[in-house]
């Protein structure tokens, strides 16, 4: 490590420290990671929790991304340089299948939209990049749901009702694990018309190892594009999930973005 005299430095250590981690972090293993005194490591661990960059588990000393860290990686992915390269990716995949085409991240109890790139059909759904939408009825939203260690999705899922948007929502928790079995063992997820009417959606993880840290997806009007229909194009979703994985895979040297501790992968997520 380089010039650990700095506080600043120190405190972007023990930051890059949880950011890498798929669970929650100890006081422990960050003092061993980062060759700091105890004492040192848990007051700049305060001063982050303080300022909303960490959080403190509170049945006992381990540490999470906190909100301030998760929005700054989300605007760095909003704003990458990568994003062209993303975009042509997307807009590719838009020539070819005809839709809507989109690039999604969880982003705490919300999906927010990353890159868009929209049909040339007059018939579409306007949902600009920072738009958000809700977990449990858009195809992205239950793909980031079905890949979500068991006891982070138990607790998003019981924190407040599923509101319903359309006659097709799926407002119990109990009916919704069960579809998220299915979608862990497809690959894929869909929104048959749950979130808006006459819209249907389907969406493919972005993989960084067992993380799904980031979904593609296609929308169209049910008349034109059938679930079916949509299920056609998973091959050439797939392909275009790999090759967006590849701007996200950063470099050796560099940290990678803060991920969702809720999205640490469980050791055999097709057996919840």
């Amino acid at each position: 490590m380089k010039d650990e005299s700095s506080a600043a430095l120190r405190a972007l250590t023990l930051l890059e420290q949880v950011a890498r981690s798929e669970t929650p972090v100890s006081l422990a293993a960050l003092t061993e990671a980062t060759g700091l005194p105890k004492p040192s490591v848990l007051r700049i661990l305060s001063r982050l929790v303080d300022a909303g960059m960490l959080l403190r588990e509170p049945a006992g000393k381990s540490y999470i991304s906190g909100p301030r860290l998760s929005a700054l990686a989300r605007d760095t992915l909003l704003n990458s340089p990568l994003r062209a390269e993303r975009h042509r990716i997307l807009d590719s995949l838009v020539d070819e299948i005809g839709e809507t085409c989109n690039c999604t991240m969880l982003d705490g109890d919300e999906v927010i939209y990353l890159d868009r790139v929209e049909t040339a059909w007059p018939l579409r759904v306007n949902l600009q990049p920072g738009s958000r939408v809700p977990l449990h009825c858009s195809a992205s939203g239950k793909l980031f749901l079905a890949h979500m260690r068991r006891e982070a999705r138990a607790r998003l899922l019981a924190a407040a009702p599923l509101p319903r948007y359309t006659p097709n929502t799926q407002c119990e928790a109990a009916a919704l694990e069960h579809e998220l079995q299915a979608i862990r063992k497809e690959g894929a997820s869909f929104d048959r018309e749950e979130f808006l009417l006459g819209i249907v959606c389907m969406a493919v993880p972005i993989m960084q190892g067992r993380r799904a840290i980031a979904a593609v997806a296609l929308h169209a009007p049910v008349a034109r594009l059938s679930i079916d229909g949509a299920r056609a194009w998973l091959p050439r979703m797939q392909e275009a999930a790999r090759a967006l994985a590849g701007t996200y895979e950063a470099p050796a040297q560099e940290a990678e973005p803060a991920m969702d501790p809720a999205m640490a992968p469980e050791t055999d997520p097709a057996t919840d």
